[in-house]
């Protein structure tokens, strides 16, 4: 018999019973009764329950110890009897009668129980991690996370991706997020920069000839945290492929999400491919958002004409003024009492918004201040455009387009929660495609780019030549699935002279290009081929199968939302002597 363990604390069955058997394991729970001991045994795997009888050496042994002691145990498999079995665990049919118990390793008194689903602080979690990961759902989520990237890996190779890794150790971008720097000892002054995401290098594998590349890619950011992003670093499905348009792109990695979903699903639907496609402007007007939640039946609806000179002086003034009018349906809301309607108003007041109008209708008769300002006849057209019931509800926003549209979407989701319109047990997909190419920077007073300045522009030169700048789309693309953004992704820009425009556009002289750039606008100047690709967010798809609100749960070890792992105290001092062989003096930092 193997030194601690036969079987492991999910294998034994009722087939098992009578056999000699060795276990190892946590304890993981302790019960006495009256002078019998029940020990539920943990590992990897399961758990078993052990029994220890009375005067018995092995139940001396256990009593004797705290949770999450390990131990082996030797025993015999006996049945337990229908009154006893336990149907919600793989191995409820049968227990171990404990003849002797080996004493691995003692736990001393925990600073946080595992058994059970107690919530416990998130600073107590973190800096005891490796307790947090014994917790049985943590522990899921992690098996979860690895069964999904081996899955994708499989798929991947399947469709005839090859799997290469990119360097850690490179250089800073100007673009994007903060970098995070590495001193260099053997270059005094000089810095590497940690990879915000392996764009570059991915692209240059392109101009070598490697047709389709994948990359299970570690990714960091100098960023804040928030419930879908961790700070300082995250990993992506990372994917290149040459000769490909953007419907090119899209084929190879639908069936390989929707595979993944559909494969850890667990009762919930998944959009079947080719999953709808949303341009960027409509996504704006009917969702509110560039990530839309499609669970939510509700569109958003510009009803800016209803307005001009209507007897609602504050829209007919906003609208007179260039602002708009959004309509966010409210179905069924008619038959909530006024204070609905004003909380809703209330709250786009305490999220820094003017506020909320409101139509709400009932048995047909149309209440609130807009409606009686707004005038009968105007109203009854409003309602009809609107498509509106006997007895539904009808939120408005007003003012300039971006602000307006960003309110409507966030008055949309409120309004789908509130009246429990969300689809349950779905994962809707869509891509939002067509984005603009550059945006107006209202701080900065010039045109940047807006989304990825390596994007080809619909048009390629001709566009950039001839067509004002904020008109100009591109092939960029997002996937989004319940209203969550897994990945960005583009059809690039291979052609030196389109670069270099685009660049020339945003700010940027060719010098500042080949400077910045050197080793991509070099690289297609030697023969590019186009290529395009995406980089779904591996924590974000673990973190949408595992109903886990915030990305922290599908993470090994995460840190803080300031940016600390307090398990291993990072980030700490250096030493002085670490600091005179990188030639670095540590100055104090900006006063808050």
């Amino acid at each position: 018999m193997h030194v601690y363990r036969s079987h492991t604390c999910a294998a034994l069955r009722e087939s098992d019973v009578g056999a000699t058997v060795r276990l190892s394991g946590w304890v993981h729970r302790k019960r006495d009764h009256g002078g019998v001991l029940f020990v539920d045994l943990r590992d990897h795997y399961g758990l078993t329950q052990i029994v220890a009888k009375a005067d018995s050496e092995a139940l001396r042994i256990l009593d004797g110890l705290r949770a999450e002691s390990v131990v082996t145990i030797d025993g015999t498999v006996v049945e337990r009897g229908p009154e006893a079995t336990n149907a919600n665990l793989a191995t409820g049919a049968i227990e171990v009668v404990a003849d002797a118990v080996t004493v691995q390793s003692s736990a001393s008194e925990l600073p946080m129980p595992v058994a059970g689903d107690q919530e416990y602080p998130e600073d107590i979690r973190l800096r005891y991690r490796f307790l947090d990961l014994r917790r049985d759902r943590i522990h899921r989520n992690i098996v979860l996370r690895s069964n999904v990237i081996a899955s994708i890996r499989r798929r991947m190779i399947d469709q005839g991706f090859m799997e290469f890794q990119t360097p850690i150790l490179t250089a800073s971008s100007p673009e994007g997020a903060r970098d995070y720097l590495v001193p260099s000892r053997v270059h005094p002054g000089k810095f590497y920069a940690l990879p915000q995401a392996p764009q570059m290098f991915k692209q240059l594998l392109m101009v070598a000839g490697f047709d389709r590349y994948f990359q299970i890619a570690p990714c960091f950011r100098d960023e804040d945290a928030r419930a879908d992003r961790s700070p300082g670093e995250f990993y992506q499905l990372d994917f290149e492929m040459s000769f490909v348009t953007q419907d090119d792109v899209f084929a190879a990695i639908e069936p390989v999400l929707h595979g993944i979903f559909e494969e850890f699903a667990v009762n919930r639907t998944v959009t079947a491919a080719p999953f709808p496609r949303i341009a960027y402007r409509d996504a704006m007007l009917r969702y509110g958002s560039d990530k839309p939640d499609l669970r939510n039946p509700i569109e958003i609806v510009d009803v800016t004409e209803h307005f001009v000179g209507s007897g609602f002086g504050l829209f007919a003034k906003i609208v007179e003024g260039g602002g708009v009018v959004r309509a966010i349906p409210a179905p069924g809301a008619g038959a909530k009492s006024r204070k609905f309607f004003d909380e809703m108003n209330e709250w786009a007041r305490a999220a820094g918004h003017a506020g909320l109008g409101y139509i709400n209708i009932k048995d047909g008769v149309p209440g609130g201040p807009i409606a009686k300002n707004h005038g009968e006849e105007a109203t009854t057209k409003l309602i009809a455009a609107l498509g509106l019931g006997p007895n539904d509800g009808v939120f408005f926003a007003a003012g300039k387009e971006l602000a307006t549209a960003k309110l409507a979407g966030a008055a949309r989701t409120r309004t789908g929660e509130e009246l429990g319109l969300i689809e349950e047990g779905v994962f809707k997909f869509c891509w939002v495609v067509d984005f603009p190419m550059f945006e107006y920077d209202e701080d900065a007073k010039k045109v940047d780019f807006s989304h990825n300045p390596f994007s080809m522009p619909q048009g390629e030169l001709n566009a950039l030549e001839t067509m004002d700048p904020l008109d100009i789309l591109a092939y960029q693309y997002d996937i989004v699935c319940n209203g969550v953004e897994l990945s960005s992704g583009a059809i690039r820009n291979h052609k030196p002279e389109i670069m270099y425009k685009a660049f020339e556009i945003a700010g940027y002289s060719q010098a500042d290009v080949d400077t910045n750039f050197s080793g991509m606008i070099n690289a297609f100047k030697f023969g590019a081929p186009p290529h395009g690709g995406s980089a779904p967010g591996i924590d974000r798809i673990v973190m949408l199968l595992a109903e886990e609100p915030n990305i922290r749960e599908v993470v090994l070890f995460p840190m803080n939302q300031r940016a600390e792992d307090l398990m291993m105290q990072a980030p700490a001092p250096a030493t002085p002597r670490q600091l005179r062989e990188l030639s670095i003096r540590v100055v104090d930092g900006p006063k808050a």
